[in-house]
């Protein structure tokens, strides 16, 4: 896979309270759409097309008649616009905003650990690079990785990457044992436990919301656990007027403006640090929009091998999803 690379110039750029306009005209000249993960700044969120996850997305971009995909997000998200939308130019504003789960799970590292079990069916989650998603035999999301597994044949064993987190959770609610790749996000991993139970003990009318990426210590005081579209529904549904949020921040931005009315909580990492902001998500910034957009990159590019090969397992996560 190649990156065709930016050069991250400001030469030229609006100041920074003009950006949000200047962004608006270049997307139209460009028939572009822009697309901004849970995770990005508010700001960025307050002037995308669509918000969501990662999947829904690029299925949303891909249904769009634009010509171009700005991805706010991070690399392996953008990759997935491209897969399901070849035809379109898919940029993403800083190349190097990367993910850590992604990147502990190389294409050669896990090539070895299937061919360690040749008997089992490959699932992976959709935080993956192409190249993984290639060798893959079903792709999931946090959303549906439960019913997923659940409908797979049960004299099959099932290797799950790249989340331990996520497989173990996975695991406990579908009843089937999962041989997991050893990975983890670092965001989810950074939650303070203590910090976690004072908020308990100062909000105790509050309900915990989590993303099955966290460790399980944390889950165990979790009220509901669910991807994060599903932990922003819970917050809209819910009788509770407090919530502690078990995920990265971003989130709370669409809470806060969907029920201004109700009190969210984030909870810290390890010794009160704000580790728990992803800072691969945070590398975008309304300049690199603007950037990438003027100079038409950094764009995604991909061998069209790849891509069929990494299409194939989200199409039959598709399928299996109707």
């Amino acid at each position: 896979m190649v990156f065709a690379a930016a050069q991250h110039s400001s030469s030229g750029c609006p100041p920074h309270r003009d950006l949000p306009e200047a962004i608006a005209a270049l997307k139209r000249q460009r028939n572009a759409v822009i697309l901004a993960h849970y995770y990005q700044e508010p700001e960025i969120q307050d002037i995308a097309d669509f918000i969501g996850d990662s999947l829904e997305l690029s299925r949303k971009a891909a249904a769009t008649d634009a010509d171009v995909i700005v991805f706010c997000g991070v690399h392996f998200m953008a990759e997935v616009a491209k897969i399901l939308s070849p035809d379109k130019t898919v940029l993403l504003p800083d190349m190097d905003a990367g993910c850590t789960l992604a990147d502990a799970c190389p294409a050669d590292g896990f090539a070895q650990f299937r061919a360690d079990h040749p008997d089992h069916l490959v699932v992976s989650y959709i935080n993956c690079s192409a190249a993984v998603k290639a060798q893959s035999d079903l792709i999931c999301t946090s959303s549906n990785a439960v019913d997923l597994v659940k409908q797979l044949p049960a004299n099959r064993p099932i290797l799950f990457a790249p989340d331990q987190n996520l497989g173990r959770w996975v695991q406990s609610q579908s009843g089937r044992e999962l041989t997991l790749w050893p990975g983890s996000c670092i965001v989810h991993e950074t939650f303070s436990e203590q910090a976690l139970l004072q908020l308990k003990l100062d909000h105790p009318s509050a309900e915990v919301l989590a993303h099955p990426e966290c460790q399980q210590h944390l889950l165990d005081h979790a009220d509901f656990i669910g991807s994060t579209s599903a932990l922003l529904r819970r917050s809209e549904a819910s009788e509770a007027q407090t919530f502690i949020v078990l995920t990265e921040p971003g989130i709370l931005h669409q809470m806060r403006k969907a029920v201004p009315e109700k009190q969210f909580f984030e909870v810290p990492g390890a010794d009160g640090c704000s580790c728990n902001a992803c800072p691969y998500m945070r590398l975008n910034t309304l300049e690199k929009l603007w950037q990438c957009l003027t100079e038409m990159a950094p764009a995604i590019e991909m061998d069209e091998t790849m891509r069929l090969r990494a299409l194939a397992p989200i199409q039959k996560m598709l399928e299996m999803s109707r």
